[in-house]
């Protein structure tokens, strides 16, 4: 199986075979007529990434983001930049094709990021709205028990609050990723925890202006609201995780695997 033969398979399923023509989700590397020995998965392409891909056999890597520092994979800057000329040595010399699964991801029915986030922490019958990735309602919990459930379930040693970690809580806000910035409008999601009486929102990316400051200011106010910042990477690598499990049929024999890209950070 070619590379573009298992890119075509993939859109089949998830999007009915529809592309969009405005997207970031491209070949990064390699060429569409590759032959496929094996496939990994993972929210990122990051060095040890392709290299576990190296060790694994795999010359093709479905990476949910960027691999080259920019939303577009735009190279237009690197020039002879080291840390990209090294990368792309590693990717050139063992032949790897990476190819980017993004806005397609997204626009699958379910959302297949929120359908792996949902599997992995098991809460797959509490979401609110049919259609709605976005809201959940479950028993009464605490804020501090809430973010020891999260550690736990996504293997996270340390999880930022903002709010009480004593105060009560039942309905819950997911938004994956770069959704806590709003997607274009920045008051995006204060308006869904007003209009959906959200008493936690989980969130990936943070801007500190927006949302942290909405919740900062209600909690200071005496208002049943609170914030889990788990980080981009890890509400959205569970969709890469889950990802190889329903790709395996796809492309028959070829070998899939997921490798955890892994948190960025350190924690001193």
């Amino acid at each position: 199986m070619k590379v573009q033969d298992v890119i075509d398979r993939i859109l089949l399923d998830s999007c009915g075979g529809k592309q969009l023509t405005d997207t970031c989700d491209q070949l990064v590397s390699g060429n569409p007529d590759m032959q496929v020995t094996g496939i990994v998965t993972s929210f990122m392409a990051t060095v040890d990434v392709i290299k576990e891909a190296i060790s694994l056999g795999a010359n093709m890597i479905i990476t949910h983001e960027p691999t080259y520092y920019t939303g577009a994979d735009r190279l237009d800057w690197v020039g002879e930049d080291p840390v990209y000329l090294a990368k792309k040595k590693w990717i050139d010399d063992y032949g790897i094709a990476i190819w980017r699964y993004h806005d397609h991801m997204h626009m699958a029915q379910p959302d297949r990021i929120y359908a792996g986030l949902l599997k992995e922490i098991g809460w797959e019958k509490h979401q609110a709205n049919e259609g709605s990735p976005w809201i959940y309602v479950i028993e009464q919990t605490t804020v501090g028990e809430l973010a020891q459930f999260f550690k736990q379930k996504l293997s996270m040693d340390t999880l930022r609050i903002v709010g009480n970690p004593h105060m009560p809580c039942s309905r819950i806000g997911i938004l994956v990723g770069g959704g806590s910035l709003g997607l274009g409008q920045e008051y995006m999601p204060m308006q869904l925890m007003r209009e959906q009486n959200l008493d936690v929102m989980v969130c990936g990316e943070i801007t500190e202006w927006t949302l942290c400051a909405y919740v900062n200011d209600a909690a200071m106010l005496g208002m049943n609201k609170a914030m889990l910042i788990v980080g981009h990477e890890r509400s959205e690598e569970w969709g890469m995780k889950h990802m190889a499990d329903w790709l395996q049929p796809l492309v028959s024999d070829i070998r899939v695997s997921f490798v955890d890209a892994k948190e960025p950070f350190r924690y001193l």
